[in-house]
């Protein structure tokens, strides 16, 4: 596959998932944007949808990580940076694979505080360990950019990557209150990854 392709479905990767998110979150009865964390929309009969995101988006990630090997070939990053990216998109097809356990209400008539099942408990570890990868990845080109005197990306890339450590952090705490502020990181993510791709695919440095 073309390497400017592979690099395009990186860059739509991102729009898609969140496009698909909040137009689920607005028709969904009984979903609140503010106290539910967006993988609870893998429950119910319209679930699959948001399987059918997860699977999708993930494989876009991908293969915008198989673009970013071509097109970073030297200098800093050029081995972690496509690794810790495809780590991401798989952390989000285990995402899909294993279903987030129903709770908080959603859906209607699912238990406020729900048992832990065990394909629960490897959605948690597989989102885990993808999201590892994307802040690994956002400070890995974080160094790049550095590398090149492109200060204002290197700014970007490290700020975007604390910021989402910051967010995760506070949804594994078990935090409610950092719900929608961990959804705004995942919407600046995915904009500085279709951002950061886009850059990248123009320059090939």
């Amino acid at each position: 596959m073309p390497t400017r392709v592979l690099l395009s479905c990186g860059i739509a990767a991102g729009p898609l998932y969140i496009a698909m998110e909040l137009l689920q979150g607005a028709v969904r009865p009984g979903f609140d944007f503010r106290r539910h964390p967006w993988s609870l929309l893998s429950n119910g009969e319209l679930g699959w949808i948001q399987v059918a995101n997860f699977l999708v988006t993930g494989t876009l990630v991908i293969a915008g990580a198989a673009g970013l090997a071509r097109v970073v070939t030297t200098g800093r990053g050029r081995r972690w940076a496509p690794l810790m990216l495809g780590l991401y998109g798989l952390g989000l097809i285990g995402a899909g694979l294993f279903k987030a356990d129903p709770g908080m209400g959603f859906p209607p008539g699912a238990p406020e505080q729900a048992a832990i099942t065990g394909p629960g408990a490897l959605h948690f570890v597989a989102g885990g360990f993808g999201f590892a990868g994307f802040i690994a990845a956002c400070f890995i080109l974080a160094a790049r950019f550095s590398s090149f005197g492109r200060r204002g990306w290197a700014g970007f890339s490290a700020l975007t990557g604390a910021l989402f450590l910051a967010g995760f952090a506070g949804v594994a705490s078990g935090s409610r209150t950092a719900v929608p502020y961990f959804a705004l990181a995942v919407i600046l993510g995915f904009a500085w990854l279709s951002l950061a791709l886009r850059r990248l695919r123009l320059t090939r440095s």
